[in-house]
């Protein structure tokens, strides 16, 4: 089980390390270990989350983001050549065609901590028309 400390969940949440100690306690987000040792929160849990509250997803109007996009693992479908990968990197969700060995290699599950970095060579940009 992949763990995160409370400040890392925090920061992927977008929240204070106040908010996901009340989320632990009120069972929103699971415990990462032990009980009485130093306190974190299990990542699948935090991807769980990340993935019911991502906004809806509409076109980025007149602007082009970064290439690197730093995020959580919310989903891997594993089949016997390849694997799909979705990453919700804050309100940005990729998703990666990779091998399968490359995804069993990184040890890509739900919760673990990765970033998507997009090959500029294959971004298309558009502007949305204004009225």
């Amino acid at each position: 089980m992949t763990q995160l400390r409370i400040g890392e969940a925090a920061a992927l949440l977008g929240v204070s390390d106040d908010t996901v100690r009340r989320w632990l306690e009120s069972g929103r987000l699971a415990h990462g270990g032990e009980e009485d040792g130093p306190r974190t929160v299990d990542a699948s849990s935090v991807a769980a989350l990340m993935a019911e509250h991502a906004p809806a997803t509409e076109p980025v109007v007149r602007q082009s983001a970064r290439n690197r996009f730093p995020g959580i693992v919310t989903r891997v479908e594993r089949d016997g050549v390849m694997a799909l990968v979705e990453i919700q990197a804050g309100p940005h969700r990729v998703v990666s065609l990779m091998s399968r060995e490359a995804a069993d290699e990184l040890g890509l599950e739900p919760g673990t901590r990765a970033a998507a970095t997009v090959k500029a060579t294959n971004v298309v940009v558009e502007l949305e028309e204004t009225s």
